[in-house]
């Protein structure tokens, strides 16, 4: 497990460097990122929209980001069935911007929507997708033992033929 401690002098300018990691279809179509700044009322809300699983990842972060994906084309206003694609990579490209900073970034799927929604105001026609917690790593010897164990742990992965085929859905690959 990999946590994170505060000591971002400016997450706001952080935000906007992430920013532009994000993709280009979201000039089109596009998605939209809140962010929480950590010494605002706003930044404990958002903490506790997440499950206490989250937020344990996310408690000592020192900006928490919210990715919505808006439903329909900027321009036109018609469906986007790309929408949430877009936000998924865009959020990806958030992740290794952070990593390139030197910094952690963790996207995290737990939290209740509604709670977040009603919190913050978020109309309707965007799908709320995940919120990323992104700091500083936290020095190992920080690191509680179970946190240290588990970070160390062998990630447990399906194997590629059970996902991954070849000409015809169900046929095994490897």
């Amino acid at each position: 497990m990999i946590l994170l401690n505060l000591s971002l002098k400016n997450p706001f300018y952080l935000s906007w460097k992430l920013r532009d990691g994000a993709l280009h279809a979201w000039v089109i179509s596009p998605g939209s990122l809140l962010s929480f700044k950590k010494d605002a009322t706003a930044w404990t809300q958002a903490l506790n929209c997440l499950s206490i699983g989250n937020q344990n990842w996310a408690m000592d972060a020192s900006i928490l980001v919210l990715a919505c994906a808006h439903k329909n084309f900027s321009n036109n206003e018609k469906s986007n069935r790309w929408s949430q694609y877009d936000t998924g990579a865009a959020c990806e490209n958030i992740c290794l911007q952070a990593t390139s900073m030197g910094l952690v970034a963790h996207q995290m799927g737990g939290f209740d929507v509604e709670k977040t929604r009603q919190l913050f105001q978020i109309p309707s026609q965007y799908d709320l997708m995940s919120f990323i917690a992104i700091g500083y790593p936290l020095a190992v010897d920080k690191m509680s033992e179970a946190s240290l164990i588990k970070e160390k742990e062998a990630r447990k992965r399906k194997p590629l033929r059970e996902i991954f085929y070849i000409n015809q859905w169900g046929e095994k690959s490897l």
